[in-house]
């Protein structure tokens, strides 16, 4: 399946189908972007098609889709909900500081020194006519309008996060169990790997799918790793919060870090290889006959 009509998007209704229906699904990775733009292998859908069917008699850049029908897609349905939800909700608490700042003098007064929570209730509470004839009541009735949206913006997050929470933990008690990973973090991990982990192959695939795996950046005589810029950068923005707690909280991981500061590691190459003990880790419990490693 050609990879912006991929099994997690405009393709994921055909790959039900063709499951459905008994028939293998492999997904292609992107093409390079040296072939994407060589003159011989101009963007087309035949060309795409025949790029993909070649890499998959080839045995290469193939992998199983995720399954797509279960409690984790439930998950990523939700999370989208209230992404959208969460990036509404900041836009109204900048056009209430917008709206503060340019406001009539005496309303500006009246509301200076307030929080972004004050603000918010007491412009939700203003009484006002229907049909406002003058500036100040117009900006009041601004306000009011979008104090009262961010408060059902504030709700529909909470009862969002009410059914995120019943769903992880019941899709993966053990995860969320693990120090410095809550709902949040546990549930970017579970949409990466899928209804289906099993279709990782290994923790090193896992790893590799999370941006943790190590590149190598030796130079001389001088051994080292580099940080890994590809992957689902969700997914490494979550095992990176997740070592920032274990680092102020976990008393094993401070000690890590005590004992790699004293061997020259800087803090940059420390968390990197937490990330990778972390997803070592998550594997481990992703899927339970696995091993995991823990520093």
């Amino acid at each position: 399946m050609r990879w912006d009509k991929g099994t997690s998007s405009y393709g994921a209704g055909l790959a039900r189908h063709l499951k459905a229906q008994g028939v293998e699904v492999l997904e292609v990775e992107r093409a390079k972007r040296r072939q994407r733009s060589s003159r011989r292998n101009v963007e087309s859908d035949p060309s795409d098609a025949e790029s993909a069917a070649r890499a998959v008699l080839a045995g290469e850049t193939s992998g199983v889709p995720k399954s797509g029908g279960g409690c984790v897609e439930m998950i990523r349905a939700l999370r989208a909900a209230r992404r959208s939800a969460m990036k509404s909700r900041t836009q109204a608490a900048n056009q209430l500081q917008g709206l503060r700042v340019t406001a009539p003098d005496e309303l500006r007064h009246r509301l200076r020194g307030l929080s972004s929570k004050e603000l918010v209730s007491v412009a939700a509470r203003f009484r006002l006519a229907d049909d406002p004839r003058d500036v100040p009541a117009a900006t009041k009735f601004a306000l009011r309008s979008v104090a009262r949206r961010y408060q059902a913006l504030s709700a529909e997050i909470a009862e969002l996060d009410t059914q995120l929470d019943r769903l992880v933990r019941q899709v993966a008690p053990e995860l969320v169990s693990l120090a410095g990973i809550g709902t949040e973090n546990a549930a970017t991990l579970l949409i990466v790997a899928g209804d289906n982990p099993q279709r990782l192959r290994s923790e090193a695939s896992f790893a590799s799918l999370c941006g943790v795996s190590p590149v190598e950046a030796s130079s001389g005589k001088v051994v080292r790793h580099r940080l890994n810029r590809g992957g689902n950068r969700e997914a490494n923005r979550a095992l990176y919060m997740i070592c920032l707690a274990r680092m102020r909280r976990d008393l094993r991981t401070k000690e890590y870090v005590a004992r790699r500061t004293q061997e020259g590691q800087s803090k940059r190459e420390i968390i990197r290889c937490l990330k990778r003990y972390v997803a070592t880790e998550v594997y481990g419990v992703l899927v339970p006959a696995a091993s995991p490693i823990r520093p």
